[in-house]
């Protein structure tokens, strides 16, 4: 199968996540800027999750441009990391509604574990589809990037429960090692493979 649709479908999907979460965002009964204080950890809650929002849509993107085809395990992999990703909004609303509260927290941070665990399965099951050789293969290589994030979720789950601070600096680190952009699929699509 192409993988046209896949990433069509994938498209659509992130644009709906994102417009969910923006309309999340109530406006101010107030016409002062003392009426957006209590938006403050809403609006912090969102651009968090704008971000990663947008390193998961431009790493899947990268992702799908280092394939040729996918298969029906490949479809089910992607609908599995997008469901994940779905629940970002409602995540994103707890956590801002309720000030960065323990369990909020721990929850978010539980939400994007599973991303990136999705994520992961759907990255391997394409090296599995395309082989050994071949540009996504050599692209994800050690995937050490993805490891860091995978144990900072991990460690910031029960560190919210901690201190809530502890677990939303390791999502902001998570963050910010990806907004380094991740050239490996860029370097892999220059290089010849089989």
């Amino acid at each position: 199968m192409g993988k046209g649709r896949l990433e069509a479908f994938s498209d659509g999907v992130i644009a709906i996540i994102i417009t969910i979460m923006v309309l999340e965002l109530k406006v101010p009964h107030g016409t002062d800027l003392h009426a957006l204080r209590p938006l403050v950890p809403d609006f912090l809650c969102y651009i968090l999750s704008f971000i990663y929002i947008g390193i998961y849509w431009n790493n899947h993107h990268h992702l799908l441009q280092a394939i040729r085809q996918v298969s029906g395990s490949i479809l089910w992999a992607n609908l599995h990391f997008l469901f994940w990703l779905s629940l970002i909004p409602f995540a994103t609303g707890w956590m801002g509604e309720n000030h960065f509260a323990a369990t909020p927290v721990a929850l978010y941070g539980g939400v994007f574990l599973m991303c990136a665990i999705s994520y992961t399965i759907l990255a391997r099951r394409l090296v599995r589809h395309h082989g050994r050789d071949s540009a996504i293969a050599v692209a994800m290589g050690r995937d050490r990037k993805g490891n860091v994030s995978l144990l900072c979720y991990a460690l910031a789950i029960p560190a919210a429960f901690l201190h809530p601070g502890i677990a939303l600096s390791l999502y902001v680190v998570v963050a910010t090692i990806w907004l380094v952009p991740d050239r490996r699929i860029e370097k892999a699509l220059a290089q010849p493979h089989a």
